[in-house]
């Protein structure tokens, strides 16, 4: 029974995430999860009374008395969401609602050994984790300062890295151009040190499941999203779920060879999607670089019959027009209709991994 509650409560705290200002009534409640009046009263009242929920005046009503309609508190709770690029940290400070209220962007070399990046991302956490708190580089925003710290309030860490990793165990692959971090307990070593829980997934795969969250999309939708910055990778989302596959070995996409005996990829490959088009970026050709990706979206859209596909990361994000409709083109020209768009957040992979906290509280 605490379980069936526990999950009833989820059902329950989701709708009130996604009715947003707007509020939902008890009814609605209850006709929109098929739980009882009762059970959603009993609901709704522990979460007012842990301060998730409030109400929030009346709605008029078709018959008898206005209903009361109750909104989520996002500043109830916090999560932090780290993105460990091979060249740069960022973390964000995010509130239940998935608003960024904080962030901190700093240079790291991922290849500086695991000490390094753990003090990194406990300085990284500290600065944002705390109500008030402005960055001294790449801080944008600011915490609602009547919220009462989040620094007691913050549920956990979620830490976005590139892959290959395991997401069960908590502990990185063999990744890419950093062998070294091949089975270290990160998760492990990282929760000791901060106090909080932490989760660890591929960076993909975290701003997959971010943009699934707040998709206007039908819960059923279907997309990829590519992500090209220092590498290059996919996040699926296949019927509204995110994918990783048994061992989050899901979406390395950029490691799919096109092109035999080409060039080698610091994946032990040759010919791969990503040092074909990392090379195109290197030599200032964008068209190009577009044009490899879309063949590598071609090839996922053939395979996987995916709605949309969302491309994002920093090589993306400095000339999004180009790489939008390049990619398009490419699918167009394969007899493909599929939508092609570009993330909106710069900060959708630290944004991805707060939601690996924050996702399971609303039954995601």
């Amino acid at each position: 029974m605490p379980a069936l509650r526990s999950h009833n409560a989820a059902l329950v705290l989701d709708l009130l995430r996604t009715a947003g200002e707007a509020g939902i009534s008890r009814l609605e409640l209850a006709e929109r999860t098929g739980l009882t009046p009762q059970a959603v009263s009993k609901i709704t009242a522990r979460l007012r009374a842990e301060g998730l929920a409030r109400e929030a005046g009346h709605r008029a009503s078709t018959g008898g008395k206005p209903r009361t309609v109750l909104r989520l508190v996002p500043t109830a709770a916090y999560a932090v969401g780290v993105h460990l690029d091979r060249d740069e940290l960022t973390a964000v400070l995010v509130d239940l609602a998935g608003v960024r209220v904080a962030v901190r962007r700093t240079p790291l070399d991922l290849g500086a050994g695991a000490e390094a990046v753990f003090e990194a991302v406990a300085r990284a956490v500290g600065e944002v984790g705390v109500v008030g708190a402005v960055a001294d580089s790449g801080a944008v925003g600011a915490v609602d300062g009547s919220a009462e710290g989040p620094d007691s309030a913050v549920l956990g860490v979620g830490v976005a890295m590139p892959g290959p990793l395991d997401h069960r165990s908590g502990t990185p692959g063999r990744v890419t151009g950093f062998p070294e971090w091949e089975g270290v307990p990160l998760r492990e070593e990282l929760a000791r040190r901060l106090g909080l829980p932490v989760a660890l997934d591929k960076d993909t795969n975290a701003a997959a499941l971010g943009l699934a969250l707040h998709a206007t999309a039908p819960t059923a939708d279907s997309f990829a999203y590519l992500h090209l910055g220092t590498g290059l990778g996919s996040g699926l989302v296949l019927g509204g779920a995110l994918h990783r596959g048994v061992r989050t070995g899901a979406g390395e996409f950029g490691h799919q060879t096109v092109l035999l005996d080409g060039p080698p990829c610091g994946c032990g490959g040759r010919g791969c999607l990503e040092v074909l088009c990392l090379a195109a970026v290197a030599r200032g050709d964008v068209p190009e670089a577009a044009r490899v990706l879309g063949t590598g979206a071609v090839n996922l859209v053939r395979l996987l019959d995916i709605d949309r596909v969302v491309l994002g990361g920093r090589v993306v994000a400095a000339d999004p027009e180009a790489f939008v409709g390049g990619v398009g083109a490419v699918l167009a020209g394969a007899g493909l209709g599929t939508p092609v768009a570009g993330a909106t957040s710069p900060y959708a992979v630290a944004e991805g991994a707060a939601q690996l906290i924050l996702a399971p509280l609303f039954g995601k």
